[in-house]
């Protein structure tokens, strides 16, 4: 897979593990292997991460907001991709969002 794309929430609670999991293993179950595939998660320094492999980031932000928009905490969602071997990123989600980084 040619790039890595991350769907981001900030965290407010340990609760917040929870949900990330449950996004993680539903995303898991419905994103077309077409698309790419799952590859794990992290909960750290105020905020979760969802890693996407992809060759198609645009396609796979798709499949994971028809898949997660239910979730109230899609709406606080930030999405960005980089190549699988790259550090820079580019934001998909919002549009408005200027930097975007993994800590």
């Amino acid at each position: 897979m040619k790039y890595i794309l991350v769907l981001q929430w900030p965290v407010t609670s340990e609760a917040d593990f929870d949900a990330l999991i449950s996004m993680e293993d539903l995303l898991e179950a419905d994103l077309p292997d077409a698309h790419g595939f799952v590859d794990g998660h992290d909960f750290d320094a105020g905020e979760m991460n969802i890693f996407v492999h992809t060759d198609r980031p645009l396609e796979a932000f798709q499949d994971a907001m028809t898949s997660l928009r239910r979730d109230p905490r899609w709406v606080g969602v930030r999405a960005a991709y980089r190549p699988a071997d790259g550090d820079r990123y580019v934001v998909v989600w919002p549009k408005t969002l200027e930097v975007f980084s993994v800590s």
